[in-house]
């Protein structure tokens, strides 16, 4: 579904792209995004986990939710994914700012109701949590997946905005005894911890270990 959606940026529109791999990798290097919808006069945020199948960002969640029973209707949502890279600390408040990588999807999504698809999309989603993993995993039964909505959302009409580099002072701060660079920012794992109920001594996947 072709959304008609205002994506053009007025304010610092030179931070702004439309490159649809520069999209897709913002995609792919976040475990978390952020659904945003207006139901009943009341917007809402929620938080999702995601996957990427191609061209389509794929969401899910449980079947009597009212946040997916409203987007499998085709109600239009926001969906926007942001990596923080650094804080650009300036010789002045004003002039400082944040690199970062931040992306907006509009649309409507669709429900993936096909038992082969949505069995597909599933192990999307957990690969793209811990690649990996799925192959450790049983197969998921008939009433998970009667139990699970899963949601495709086009990646046709989205805006990107990015900022990097060193701070930009005003030529008046530059003699300022004030120090001014970035800190960069990344997302990192800690170690991982077993679940108290294990029964057996199962080592660290290697899969993990790289994550």
């Amino acid at each position: 579904m072709t959304v008609q959606a205002d994506t053009r940026l007025r304010r610092l529109p030179e931070r702004g792209s439309q490159d649809f791999d520069l999209a897709c990798s913002i995609i792919d290097e976040a475990r978390i995004c952020h659904v945003g919808f207006t139901l009943d006069e009341q917007p809402y945020v929620i938080p999702m986990a995601l996957g990427r199948d191609g061209k389509n960002l794929l969401l899910h969640g449980s079947v009597v939710s009212r946040v997916m029973l409203n987007l499998t209707g085709g109600l239009p949502c926001c969906v926007t994914i942001t990596h923080l890279d650094g804080l650009v600390l300036a010789r002045s408040a004003f002039h400082s700012s944040m690199n970062y990588r931040s992306l907006m999807i509009f649309g409507s999504a669709c429900e993936i109701s096909d038992l082969e698809q949505k069995n597909r999309g599933l192990d999307i989603l957990v690969e793209h949590l811990a690649p990996g993993r799925r192959v450790e995993l049983r197969g998921s039964t008939r009433k998970e997946l009667n139990a699970t909505t899963l949601l495709s959302l086009p990646i046709e009409a989205f805006s990107i905005k990015s900022r990097s580099g060193p701070p930009s002072d005003a030529a008046s701060d530059i003699d300022a005894a004030v120090w001014a660079g970035v800190v960069p920012f990344r997302l990192i794992t800690d170690e991982a911890l077993d679940a108290p109920d294990m029964t057996m001594n199962i080592p660290l996947p290697d899969y993990l270990r790289t994550l």
